[in-house]
């Protein structure tokens, strides 16, 4: 192990002691992890050599860096990995192991503030969550996930950290243990997903169940905690099943969740509540995504939003003259 990678170890351990989310030093030692491969490849295997233009240049590579489908990391993405790298030299700087904070004059990358690519309508959510099979076991599993998915708006590894002690049939209510930020929160769940709730753990659960994981919700057929990718390939070919042409996973029916309900009339504060947002900016951006009360201000308000009457009278009149009237009527 080189000195860098002990002193990766000893902050993720301090991250450990400070109660920091076991899904947030997980992100750190990935991403950690491959900054210190980066500068094994400069021949830099000590935090003391780490200069700014080495922390510049594993930027750059980010930015340079292509996936296997040879689209770019997101802006997003890029912030998402270097925020750690950013931390773990002041952190080092803050105990006295460094005199210098290479990381101190880094800039990062402007944050794009992008809606989200779609959301699916509550038409389209009907037939994503009618696609299971519910007659077959693993079906009637997937119809459950997909259910509270739907009504809880929960992130996918919160879904999968569910334990059956969590959900509370009769307050109707979900108990979401160390969310994003180590933050436990209450979220109501709908009358419809316990239903599919109880009859999925009533069913098809105590033939899955193991003494391994004795006490998670939602458990694969060989009694393991479901895998995130497989959850992710799983909603996504509901999705598709569905016949919908949209991208996008189970953070689309978090999405989709927000979306619905602001424009449903619900106040912003209750839904950045249920979806465990710190900031209210965050819980905004989904209000731009609700155009439908907009639509119907900009009809009642807007002074050119309908065709009016005086101009069908017009165009009734023009149209024919000008020779438009049979293409317009052939259509």
């Amino acid at each position: 192990m080189t000195p860098i990678e002990t002193d990766i170890g000893e902050y993720l351990m301090w991250m450990q002691i400070h109660n920091y989310a076991r899904t947030t030093i997980a992100g750190r030692r990935r991403y950690l992890a491959s900054l210190a491969c980066f500068l094994a490849k400069r021949d830099i295997d000590t935090s003391e050599d780490v200069t700014l233009e080495d922390l510049l240049a594993y930027q750059h590579e980010l930015f340079s860096h292509r996936k296997r489908d040879g689209l770019p990391l997101t802006v997003a993405t890029q912030v998402q990995r270097l925020i750690p790298v950013a931390q773990f030299f002041s952190w080092l700087r803050r105990i006295g192991h460094l005199k210098v904070n290479p990381a101190a004059d880094m800039t990062m990358p402007r944050p794009d503030r992008r809606l989200p690519e779609s959301t699916l309508s509550a038409i389209e959510m009907a037939a994503v969550l009618s696609t299971p099979v519910v007659s077959k076991p693993l079906g009637l599993r997937d119809r459950a996930v997909l259910e509270v998915f739907y009504s809880c708006g929960l992130r996918r590894n919160e879904l999968i950290e569910l334990a059956c002690r969590d959900v509370d049939y009769a307050r109707g209510t979900v108990f979401v243990r160390c969310g994003k930020g180590a933050k436990d929160r209450y979220v109501p769940i709908g009358e419809r997903a316990l239903f599919w709730l109880r009859l999925y753990s009533e069913l098809v659960r105590p033939h899955f169940v193991t003494d391994r994981f004795p006490n998670h919700l939602f458990l694969s057929s060989v009694g393991t905690p479901l895998c995130p990718d497989w959850l992710s390939r799983s909603v996504r070919r509901y999705i598709a099943l569905a016949g919908i042409e949209k991208r996008g996973s189970c953070h689309l029916l978090r999405h989709t969740v927000a979306t619905l309900m602001l424009e449903g009339g619900a106040d912003i504060r209750y839904v950045a509540e249920m979806l465990g947002h710190t900031r209210l900016e965050t819980t905004q951006r989904y209000t731009r995504v609700s155009i439908d009360r907009l639509r119907t201000v900009h009809a009642s308000a807007h002074p050119a939003a309908g065709l009016g009457v005086a101009m069908a009278t017009e165009l009734c009149a023009v149209l024919p003259q000008a020779g438009l009237g049979v293409a317009m009527g052939g259509t």
